[in-house]
């Protein structure tokens, strides 16, 4: 794990701290770091975040359903649950909510340095998301041709975002409601320390891992201000094995719900022990 949040002041984003969301042109810095230990199967590149409450009632439902699953009828007219990012200077937003408002948009970069030379590697941004969300409850507005820049006329983009929702990606098939990035941050997180996933890096070889050990460098374009609500972001580099990935939190609850249960029993076992063969009937004269 990295974390850039760049509270400390000898952190190489210490200078962007204070961004804001339309930083023009944003912030960038870069970190460096060594892998002790090579990644040999497929490696999963996540983004973090910290203190940052995505299981607030208002904002799960700060959303419009219809209008993501392209219903052009909701697509000019949103539901009401978006306020009060309905709508902006009297167009309809689109998407519309707090929650693709607060859309993470940094931009992660990661490079092998080898002899003080820097080898990019290759981040595949497709594939990222659930099957289900990316082909059937996200599509884009329909209507004659695949102009999306037409088929979003009439919308504004969400007051955060620094470009509308039709230029999220120059590929067709990632653009728009369907690009993966924004569906993988409209599946909203239960609990306020989070990670999701941000790119993969794909193994191309059996001979040689997926990651070397090595130096490294975490190039960032910093858009996304954590600092005003205390929170903090995180880059994070996984992988998987056949049993899958390390995830303490299931684990530690299958334990302590064990020891509960346990407990209890030997509670109840001690109370039936004692008190279960007591002869609680009354003799009744005649």
């Amino acid at each position: 794990q990295i974390d850039y949040t760049g509270t400390e002041p000898s952190s190489p984003c210490n200078k962007c701290l204070n961004v804001s969301w339309d930083s023009t042109p944003p912030c960038t810095c870069t970190i460096n770091f060594t892998l002790e230990h090579s990644f040999e199967s497929n490696v999963f590149m996540y983004y973090g975040l910290s203190n940052f409450y995505q299981n607030h009632r208002r904002y799960v439902k700060s959303r419009d359903d219809s209008q993501l699953n392209g219903d052009n009828s909701s697509l000019l007219n949103p539901s009401k649950e978006c306020e009060p990012y309905r709508t902006n200077e009297d167009k309809p937003i689109a998407p519309c909510g707090a929650i693709a408002n607060s859309m993470f948009n940094d931009t992660l970069e990661l490079y092998r340095i080898d002899n003080d030379t820097r080898i990019p590697i290759t981040l595949i941004k497709k594939g990222i998301a659930w099957w289900t969300d990316k082909n059937v409850k996200f599509r884009n507005p329909t209507g004659d041709g695949n102009n999306l820049t037409a088929l979003f006329q009439g919308t504004t983009k969400p007051v955060n975002w620094p470009k509308p929702v039709y230029m999220l990606d120059s590929e067709p098939d990632n653009n728009g409601f369907i690009n993966e990035d924004f569906i993988v941050w409209m599946r909203t997180a239960a609990l306020p320390t989070f990670r999701k996933l941000y790119r993969l890096i794909e193994r191309k070889n059996n001979l040689q891992p997926t990651l070397q050990a090595g130096k490294y460098s975490l190039e960032i374009a910093y858009n996304y201000p954590v600092h005003s609500f205390d929170g903090r972001k995180r880059m994070i580099l996984s992988t998987i094995s056949w049993m899958g990935g390390k995830n303490p939190f299931l684990g530690i609850a299958y334990i302590t719900v064990g020891s509960i249960c346990f407990f209890l029993g030997v509670v109840l076992l001690i109370i039936h022990h004692k008190y279960g063969n007591r002869n609680t009937s009354a003799d009744i004269p005649n």
